[in-house]
C-alpha cells in the first residue's frame, strides 16, 4: 500500500507539472498539497489502464479459469505452454526494451513501451516455467534486486504515460477554451496585460470599477491567485496570473460553445474618454 501510495504521489505531480507547464506555470509555486496530486493521479485510471491491469491479474490464473469454464484439454494444454514459452523468452522482452531506449527519439510519443517491455521480461522471468528443469536456487539478492528494477521500470512507464496524458490534456483544452468557465475583471485602475490581453471598456470616470476587461477564461484558481487566459491562447503566449484585491472585482460566468466576436482590433489598453467603445486585439490565426 505504501508503494502504491509513492506512485500515485509521484504519478500526480508529472501529470500535474506537464498539464501546468504547458502553459508556463511551476507546479511548486502553485503550492498543491500531496492530497491534490493524489487526486490528479486518477486522471490515469482510464478504460486501456483497467484493460492492461486486468489481463495482468488473470494471466496468473489462467489454467483455473480455463478448468472452470471446462475448456478442452487440448486447448488447455495449448495454453499452458504458450505461457511456458512466453516466460522461457522473457529475455527477448528485455532486449526489445533495451533496443527502443537506443531508439528513444524515433519511438516518441510511445517510448513508455521501452521500460514497459524491460519490466515485463524481468517479471516473467521471476515465474517458475522460466527456470530450466534441475537449475540451483538463485541468491536472495538477486531475486531483491530483479524486483527493484522491476519496479523502477513500472514507475519510470507511469511517470511517461503520466506526462504524455498531462500535455495532451493541456493542449485539448486549449481547443475548447471558450468552453472554459468565462472571467470578466472590473478594475479601479488600468492593468497592463501582455499581448494579446482581453477585451476591455472604459466605463467613465463616475463607475469606482471603472475599466472592464472580457474575453478571458478560468485555467485555476489558487490561494486568491487566478490564472487566466485570453481567447485565442497560444503557447506563444502569456499566461496571466491576478492576485485578488481591494481593486479588483472579479465575476465569472459559463463558458461559450464559439469564440467570441471581435468588436475592434487594436492593441488592448484602456482608451482614453469616458463611454469609450471596447477594444479588443486582433482575433488569432
Amino acid at each position: 500500500m505504501a508503494f502504491i501510495g509513492v506512485l500515485m504521489l509521484y504519478t500526480g505531480y508529472i501529470y500535474t507539472n506537464a498539464y501546468f507547464g504547458y502553459f508556463h506555470l511551476d507546479n511548486f509555486a502553485m503550492g498543491f498539497s500531496p492530497d491534490e496530486l493524489v487526486i490528479r493521479s486518477l486522471r490515469l485510471a482510464t478504460m486501456p489502464v483497467f484493460e492492461i491491469l486486468t489481463v495482468a491479474l488473470l494471466l496468473p490464473t489462467v489454467p483455473r479459469l480455463l478448468r472452470f469454464l471446462r475448456v478442452p484439454e487440448r486447448y488447455m494444454g495449448k495454453a499452458v505452454e504458450l505461457g511456458r514459452m512466453t516466460a522461457r523468452a522473457h529475455s527477448a522482452f528485455i532486449a526489445a526494451g533495451a533496443l527502443l531506449m537506443v531508439l528513444w527519439s524515433r519511438v516518441q510519443p510511445f517510448a513508455w513501451v521501452a521500460p514497459l517491455l524491460v519490466a515485463t521480461g524481468v517479471l516473467l522471468g521471476r515465474m517458475r516455467p522460466a527456470f530450466p528443469a534441475g537449475r540451483p536456487r538463485e541468491p536472495v539478492w538477486r531475486f531483491a534486486a530483479s524486483l527493484m528494477i522491476a519496479g523502477l521500470c513500472l514507475i519510470w512507464t507511469t511517470a511517461l504515460v503520466a506526462a504524455d496524458l498531462g500535455s495532451a490534456d493541456a493542449r485539448q483544452d486549449t481547443q475548447r477554451l471558450v468552453r472554459r468557465v468565462s472571467v470578466i475583471l472590473l478594475s479601479t485602475e488600468p492593468l497592463n496585460f501582455a499581448p494579446p490581453g482581453p477585451c476591455v471598456k472604459d466605463l467613465g470616470k463616475g463607475t469606482h470599477f471603472r475599466y472592464r476587461y472580457t474575453n478571458l477564461r478560468l485555467l485555476i484558481e489558487r490561494d486568491h491567485r487566478y490564472y487566466l487566459l485570453p481567447i485565442g491562447w497560444s503557447r506563444e503566449k502569456s499566461t496571466y496570473v491576478l492576485k485578488d484585491s481591494d481593486d479588483i472585482r472579479i465575476e465569472m460566468r459559463s463558458g461559450t460553445s464559439s469564440a467570441p466576436t471581435q468588436i475592434a482590433s487594436g492593441t488592448p489598453r484602456p482608451p482614453e474618454g469616458e463611454g469609450a467603445p471596447v477594444r479588443c486585439p486582433s482575433p488569432s490565426v
